[in-house]
């Protein structure tokens, strides 16, 4: 039997997170990377160099005009995402793009509908939900061993110093719900469902950034769950959880507990269990961010699978849209001290976006960016 033919693809952007993706890519089979692109183009020659990549470009278009491309993998800043991607769509590539999808909700609904009007498939690269402790939480749940969830907590509170290896997080106007609530309200959406409504409150603790790195956020979930999301890069805490996400959901028959150290605990009337669920530990990963880091082949192999036509992609553009919405209305009810009311979205999603900026001209999520 003949080896089908292995996917080429290409990255965009050869950054900090790069450095991991990159790696986390070659653990899979039937994919090639084919070429590298950065503004800086030394960046992209190193690492080509290290990785035995044949081409470099500094002009993202030269590349799509010269390569044979079965996907590409987007990891460049938030503000270039729309751009590389309806690039992409215009050559009919389908494209992979980091978290957060776009800097503004209007900036994602473009990408979304200009990919749907090419026919071109979008997947948002969010690994959080695919890691393996919070995987092995969610099967607790779906087993029904805790019952019916009423209220859950999920908690990212570190005071990890991120701008050191990511010093252009401090400049960002809005920090923490972009870049660690993405992962979060995502991880919300993995677990409970859609959210009916939110609150929101943010503080800026750290006088040294421009954005807020406190933020939590009361959301009632469409099951009538009651969750609470909340994220500090300003926390001193007996013990550092960074990188872990921190979750406990409570049913009528149990509850169950994601803790330090990737420790699992069940407790229900006839008492509490535990197990410890590790991440793979790649050569390649930091382990100041081993969880993270191990959860990206997870992601990638299930958005390799959706585009080989074998599997279906969790995180696509249409699903990863709606933790896109949380994400600015969060940034909504903070401005305003008000609860969100999530169908409102939807409404202001269909005017004509003369008529969005007319309709409130401070609504974060749909400047035109």
């Amino acid at each position: 039997m003949n080896n089908p033919k292995k996917l080429r693809f290409a990255i965009l952007g050869c950054g900090f997170w790069a450095k991991y993706q990159l790696p986390a890519w070659l653990e899979l089979e039937g994919i090639e990377i084919v070429a590298l692109y950065n503004r800086d183009l030394d960046k992209a020659q190193e690492l080509a160099l290290q990785y035995n990549i044949p081409h470099c470009y500094e002009d993202a278009e030269e590349l799509f005009k010269n390569e044979q491309l079965d996907f590409v993998d987007i990891i460049t800043n938030v503000e270039t995402h729309e751009y590389f991607t309806l690039m992409a769509a215009k050559y009919g590539i389908p494209v992979i793009t980091q978290k957060p999808m776009a800097n503004s909700l209007w900036a994602a609904k473009r990408m979304l509908d200009t990919c749907n009007k090419c026919n071109v498939p979008l997947f948002i690269h969010e690994g959080f939900r695919w890691q393996a402790p919070i995987r092995r939480l969610k099967e607790v749940m779906d087993n029904g061993i805790i019952g019916q969830p009423f209220k859950a907590r999920v908690s990212f509170s570190s005071a990890f110093p991120v701008f050191v290896n990511q010093p252009f997080l401090a400049d960002l106007e809005k920090f923490i719900i972009t870049d660690i609530g993405s992962h979060i309200l995502d991880v919300c959406r993995f677990l409970f469902g859609e959210a009916e409504s939110l609150y929101c409150l943010t503080q800026t603790i750290n006088k040294k950034i421009k954005g807020e790195d406190v933020a939590n956020i009361f959301m009632k979930m469409q099951s009538g769950l009651h969750c609470i999301a909340e994220m500090s890069y300003s926390s001193i805490l007996e013990k550092e959880a960074f990188p872990q996400t921190l979750i406990l959901v409570e049913g009528n028959d149990g509850s169950v507990q994601l803790t330090h150290d990737f420790l699992l605990k069940i407790t229900t009337k006839k008492g509490t269990t535990s197990s410890i669920i590790k991440p793979i530990l790649y050569k390649w990963l930091d382990p100041a961010y081993s969880v993270v880091h191990s959860s990206i082949v997870d992601c990638n192999r299930n958005l390799l699978q959706a585009i080989q036509g074998t599997g279906k992609a969790e995180t696509t553009g249409e699903d990863n849209f709606k933790t896109v919405k949380l994400v600015w209305a969060a940034y909504d009810s903070a401005r305003e001290n008000k609860v969100i009311i999530l169908k409102d979205y939807e409404n202001v999603l269909n005017m004509k976006i003369e008529d969005s900026i007319k309709y409130n001209g401070k609504h974060d999520g749909l400047v035109n960016t």
